[in-house]
This record gives structure tokens, C-alpha cells and sequence, in this order.
């Protein structure tokens, strides 16, 4: 819906530089105190409401915004649709700034905890979280689904649950695969910020962040998104936006086709484009055309050339 030209700056390579080398430090220091308990000397309380956006997510901030300036009303949005790079507090804070909801990816192994839910000690501020999650043990009370196919066992599990980073609750949803044979396990840890959706619909629509690496895909094998040559913003924004137009095009352009022959591809739609181009331009040659039958079979044999999955007679298919 929109592409922007990225250029990072020489500041922002050396910030990322700088933060690299710090966090590979950090590391290194907690290794070498491992054992030494206790908070570390010097350390201050943080807000977790005060946010600072680095240059990569104000960039994105700002095409969201004009965005939604762009579609008013005509497209009511709620949901924002982030891959595992913005699973993090600032991103959603980004999102949240917009006025929107975020749904995303954590790290398999994120700290989340249950919200405490014991009695209060009697003194001090309220205990907040609760027993840290054990993925290998999530308890069975959070199960939403749980289904069989062949050897492989799915388990979602859904609950609003703490992670330290993040200033609010976040909406969980854990998907939790187990080959019965093996019992060997994997999963992978969601969460929204929007604490009604259901699990159903936020596995949906994280879902659908693959339907944009597709389109990505098409575009650069089909579409010269990798292929133009051009550094100048206003050629790289019209080259790029090219490309991705004519990918929702295609998507157009192929529903008369899948209905009948859901394998129909781009490859298969040029083919059937350039058959009909071909055919036109001989018929110029021609004193006078052919019956109305014979041109048909001329068109279907000519649109067939090069196509991978035939689609059989779709003259009448556009």
C-alpha cells in the first residue's frame, strides 16, 4: 500500500554499530558476575511509558500516519501487522501512537509471566508477576485448541501474561507443535496488544503477513522489483510501486482462471497475454479473418505456448 526509499545515514550505521558492541559487552559482563546476586550497583528505575523511537521506527511512524490520513474513513483499520524484528516495547509503542493495535511475534524463549495472583503480603506495593511460563508446561487451563494430523499434535494456548519489557499486559497466544513419534517440540510465542482479540482471528492475521512476502516475491521475479537500476528517490519510488501495482493486477487478473484451474499462475497469465498479442498482429496479415470456430481454436492453441499449467480452452475465461 506504500513503499518508501531507505537510506540509512552515517549516524544511524554507527549507531548500530555502537549498539551491537554494547550488548555483546553487556553480555560479556553478565557472564563474568554470573553468580553475583543482587541488582547491579549503579542501576536506575526506567519508565517504561518513556519511549524514544530510533530513526528506523519514526520512519515507519511517519508512513503510517500519512496512511491513514490518506485512506479517512474509507478504510477502517484497527490492526497493525508486524513481523519478529518489532517485537518489542518501542514498536509498540509506535503502533499504539497511531491509534492502532499491534500484532506481532515474540522470541521463543521471551520472559512472560502469569499475572500474580496470591494474596497480598500486607506491606509494600502489590506483587505484580507471577510464576515465570515454562513452555514445556504451559498449564492446561490456558488450552483453546488442541488437533491431530497424522503424527503431528497442535496446541494453541491463549492468556494475557507480563513481560518485564512491556509497560501493559499483552495478549498471548502460543502455538505449540508435538510429533507424537518423536516427541520432539517447537513453538511459537504471538501476542496483540489488543486484549479482546480472539485467538483465532490474531493467528489469522499474522497469517497474513506472509500473504506480503509473497507479493514481494512476485514482484522481484516477475515484476523488475530487483532488476531496475536507478538510485534517484523519485525513479526508485516509481520502479518499486510499478512493480507491487502490477502484482495486485495479476491478483486480478488470475481470478477468472483459478476458478476452474486453481494451479493457474503469472507464468501461465503472460502466456495466455502474449498468445493473444501474437494472434492479433498476425490477423493483419490476413485478407480477411477466420470464421468465428477457427478463431477460437486458433487462440486457444496460441495461448497455450509457453504456459506451464494448461488451462484448457480460456478464451473466454478474461
Amino acid at each position: 500500500m506504500m513503499v518508501e526509499q531507505m537510506v540509512r545515514s552515517e549516524v544511524e550505521k554507527t549507531a548500530t554499530r555502537d549498539k551491537k558492541t554494547a550488548k555483546k559487552t553487556a553480555k560479556d559482563k553478565k557472564k563474568a558476575k554470573k553468580g553475583q546476586p543482587g541488582r547491579p550497583k549503579g542501576s536506575k528505575n526506567q519508565h517504561k511509558t518513556a519511549v524514544t523511537l530510533n530513526p528506523e521506527l519514526l520512519r515507519i511512524q511517519a508512513m503510517m500516519q500519512k496512511l491513514l490520513q490518506l485512506l479517512g474513513t474509507l478504510i477502517p483499520l484497527r490492526h497493525m501487522v508486524l513481523d519478529g524484528h518489532f517485537g518489542t516495547h518501542p514498536a509498540l509503542h509506535m503502533v499504539r501512537s497511531c491509534g492502532l493495535q499491534v500484532i506481532s511475534k515474540l522470541r521463543h524463549d521471551a520472559a512472560l509471566y502469569f499475572p500474580y495472583e496470591g494474596p497480598y503480603a500486607g506491606r509494600g506495593p502489590r506483587r505484580k508477576y507471577g510464576t515465570k511460563i515454562d513452555y514445556d508446561n504451559i498449564p492446561r487451563r490456558y488450552l483453546e485448541q488442541s488437533s491431530v494430523e497424522e503424527t503431528i499434535q497442535t496446541d494453541i494456548y491463549q492468556a494475557q501474561m507480563l513481560h518485564k519489557e512491556f509497560a501493559k499486559p499483552l495478549n498471548i497466544v502460543i502455538i505449540v507443535k508435538i510429533d507424537l513419534k518423536t516427541k520432539k517440540r517447537a513453538h511459537v510465542v504471538l501476542f496483540s496488544s489488543d486484549l479482546e482479540l480472539g485467538y483465532e482471528q490474531l493467528i489469522d492475521d499474522y497469517s497474513l503477513r506472509f500473504q506480503i512476502e509473497f507479493n514481494f516475491r512476485d514482484a522481484k521475479q516477475y515484476w523488475g522489483l530487483e532488476d531496475f537500476m536507478t538510485i534517484h528517490s523519485t525513479a526508485v519510488h516509481n520502479a518499486a510501486n510499478l512493480s507491487l501495482f502490477m502484482v495486485n493486477v495479476v491478483h486480478v487478473l488470475l481470478r477468472p482462471f483459478r476458478r476452474d484451474h486453481p494451479d493457474f499462475g503469472v507464468l501461465d497469465l503472460k502466456a495466455y497475454f502474449r498468445g493473444h498479442k501474437y494472434v492479433a498482429e498476425i490477423l493483419k496479415f490476413l485478407p480477411e479473418n477466420p470464421e468465428p470456430i477457427v478463431m477460437e481454436q486458433i487462440v486457444d492453441q496460441i495461448t497455450r505456448l509457453g504456459s506451464v499449467h494448461s488451462p484448457g480452452p480460456v478464451a473466454n475465461s478474461s
